[in-house]
């Protein structure tokens, strides 16, 4: 089955500036793809030109088989797309808004209904329904947005920052709408929020300077941080110096760090050398020691150690070459 999503050497230029340089990835039926880069990254010119809002200099964007340059409206049919500070019309209340919406996707009666309701329930609008749009604080604008996007059902959704302006509680409804929709679509957003995409998405590309860097799972990505298979230790003080010697001789032992030493506890921070795995022999040596130990914790690594070191070091580069 051909990818439902497919970008190729997609490149926009604004004058002499490069905002997207040759980006390239596919997202198949089932996947929820993180869109991760820091401000100026070329993130949401992409989705732009993705969606058809931008004509790119070169490359193609294809959704479900239909270039979105060459067959516009066969693509879009297949898109619900939430762009960056999801735009309405102020002067409207979601219920004229949405009603709207629909009636231009072709829906009227009956069904026009149908689909307004299930999208108003989905993203609890049912409380602002009939509220002017501009007296809506930015979250409930965001989801009148996201109603809008989801309303007819689209094998494709792509979202600029979808939980931007939403409290905790809204975060998490529409994160699980979001995994409740993924299974029958291919799914990409955009978003600052590194939780957000170790919580829902299946998949990264992290972009800087217009250019792809990475492309991987969560967890494969944040692997790559330098503290992946590092080892928080807890254990009483009173075994905390022999403990240390001990530990600093292990094979596999980069470093031994103190974190804290209150009161009767004291925690170590231990870094393996790189590509290895140093949890077994810790614990190996607290049982032949004696240690009673309190806590002991393996790192799975932080995305966003990763993301910030990874994007530095494109952003400098791109800095130097310019």
């Amino acid at each position: 089955m051909p990818p439902m999503i497919e970008i190729k050497g997609l490149r926009k230029e604004f004058g002499p500036f490069v905002a997207v340089d040759n980006v390239s990835f596919t997202v198949d039926k089932g996947e929820v793809l993180g869109f991760l880069g820091p401000n100026g990254a070329g993130k949401s010119t992409t989705m732009k030109m993705l969606t058809g809002f931008l004509t790119p200099t070169r490359g193609t964007a294809r959704i479900c088989g239909a270039d979105i340059q060459q067959d516009p409206l066969t693509a879009k049919r297949r898109i619900g797309y939430l762009p960056e500070g999801a735009p309405a019309y102020s002067d409207m209340t979601p219920a004229s808004f949405l009603r709207f919406i629909g009636q231009i996707r072709g829906y009227s009666g009956a069904e026009l209904t149908r689909r307004v309701d299930e999208a108003v329930t989905k993203t609890s609008l049912e409380s602002h329904y009939y509220q002017p749009i501009e007296t809506l604080s930015k979250g409930f604008k965001r989801r009148v947005g996201l109603a809008q996007a989801i309303m007819h059902d689209p094998d494709v959704l792509i979202m600029d920052e979808p939980t931007d302006g939403l409290d905790p509680n809204q975060k998490h409804e529409v994160r699980n709408l979001i995994m409740a929709m993924a299974k029958n679509k291919a799914i990409v957003l955009s978003t600052h929020i590194l939780e957000e995409v170790e919580a829902i998405c299946s998949r990264a590309v992290i972009i800087a300077a217009g250019r792809v860097i990475a492309d991987g799972t969560p967890e494969a990505l944040a692997a790559r941080s330098e503290n992946h298979n590092a080892v928080t230790l807890t254990l009483p003080t009173q075994f905390a110096g022999a403990a240390k010697a001990k530990l600093e001789k292990l094979a596999g032992v980069e470093k031994v760090t103190e974190l804290s030493a209150r009161g009767a506890s004291t925690t170590y921070f231990i870094q393996p050398q790189s590509g290895r795995t140093v949890i077994t022999e810790i614990t190996a040596a607290a049982r032949e020691n004696g240690w009673p130990l309190e806590e002991v914790r393996a790192e799975r690594g932080r995305l966003d150690e990763v993301f910030r070191a990874m994007t530095a070091d494109v952003t400098a580069e791109a800095g130097r070459e310019n």
